[in-house]
């Protein structure tokens, strides 16, 4: 096993709670833990079954408050032998896979000062200043996470994922499944995740998606010659995949600041709450009200989808 450890300064203000609660979604825990400050996490990085193992110090008070500096320190525990040059490339997969999961790619300053005086969000804005967007590790599980989630409730998505860990996932030496990477989830039968629960159309465009990425014919890695609008044109592109998996994706996969969550049925719902009306606003004058957010539309969505759920005490 290879083991190392990675270290990030957290600045006054950095919400804890936000981390723990994305990470604990699943109740089952299986290739997530958190057990108090701490967050435990598997995941396929590359084809190597990698344990995450995250602990924050000087961030003493958990709850959405927590406002004290701090560390995040992260020890990666990489099962079996690599070369040199795995190693490095490993290094760099799981830094990136970190900053994902501590919610840091987006700095939510900027819309705070974008947005705090708006009539329509200032007063959300104003009440979780700092709310900070968790990401999934991996751009290839924010997307199948997104596929997953596609038009069904959130305890179903997550029972569907579980499924989908333990049909595909490989178990990391300290007994936490990790997270399937696109060979893990290409190599399944359809029959498998049939009866499973899984519907026909979204057990197809999940395979369809991870035989594309692991033929290298989808490309998921951002480059000057990759760019997200290049990215978002392939995934359209897929049969089964639409506009609101796309964003989505984008949201939990890259940190991609500027996403338009406007088919979102939960942001639609917030807006209904905020604007007074008798029903959600539809999808066109959705995307009409958040247009007005650009290039902060991501950290729009994330304020709307917390109006829905205010932050409670981890004590």
């Amino acid at each position: 096993m290879a083991s190392f450890t990675f270290t990030f300064e957290l600045a006054p203000g950095y919400r804890l709670h936000d981390v723990l609660a994305f990470h604990r979604r699943d109740t089952e825990a299986v290739a997530e833990q958190v057990e108090g400050n701490r967050v435990r996490k598997g995941v396929m990085l590359g084809g190597v079954p990698v344990l995450l193992d995250v602990s924050f110090e000087g961030l003493v008070d958990p709850s959405a408050s927590a406002s004290a500096p701090g560390q995040a320190v992260c020890t990666v525990h990489a099962d079996g032998k690599l070369s040199t040059a795995a190693r490095r490339r490993l290094e760099v997969r799981a830094h990136d896979a970190v900053l994902n999961i501590l919610g840091l790619r987006i700095d939510p300053a900027p819309f705070c000062a974008f947005a705090a005086d708006d009539p329509l969000l200032g007063a959300l804005v104003r009440a979780q200043p700092g709310l900070l967007i968790v990401q999934s590790a991996t751009v290839f599980e924010a997307l199948t996470w997104a596929v997953i989630g596609q038009q069904i409730n959130l305890s179903f998505a997550i029972a569907l994922r579980r499924t989908l860990i333990e049909l595909a996932g490989r178990r990391h030496s300290s007994g936490l499944w990790c997270y399937p990477g696109p060979g893990d989830v290409a190599a399944l039968e359809l029959g498998a995740l049939l009866a499973r629960k899984f519907s026909r159309a979204k057990a197809e465009t999940l395979l369809r998606l991870a035989q594309l990425v692991h033929s290298g014919a989808l490309n998921l890695e951002l480059s000057p010659t990759n760019s997200i609008e290049q990215i978002s044109a392939a995934l359209l592109a897929i049969k089964g995949i639409g506009p609101w998996t796309v964003n989505y994706g984008l949201l939990r996969g890259y940190g991609h600041a500027d996403c338009s969550l406007h088919g979102d049925v939960a942001i639609r719902a917030a807006l209904q709450a905020l604007l007074g009306e008798d029903a959600k606003p539809a999808m066109a004058r959705t995307e009409q009200l958040l247009a007005r957010y650009a290039p902060h539309r991501t950290m729009a969505a994330a304020h709307l989808w917390a109006s829905l759920h205010p932050p409670v005490s981890d004590e």
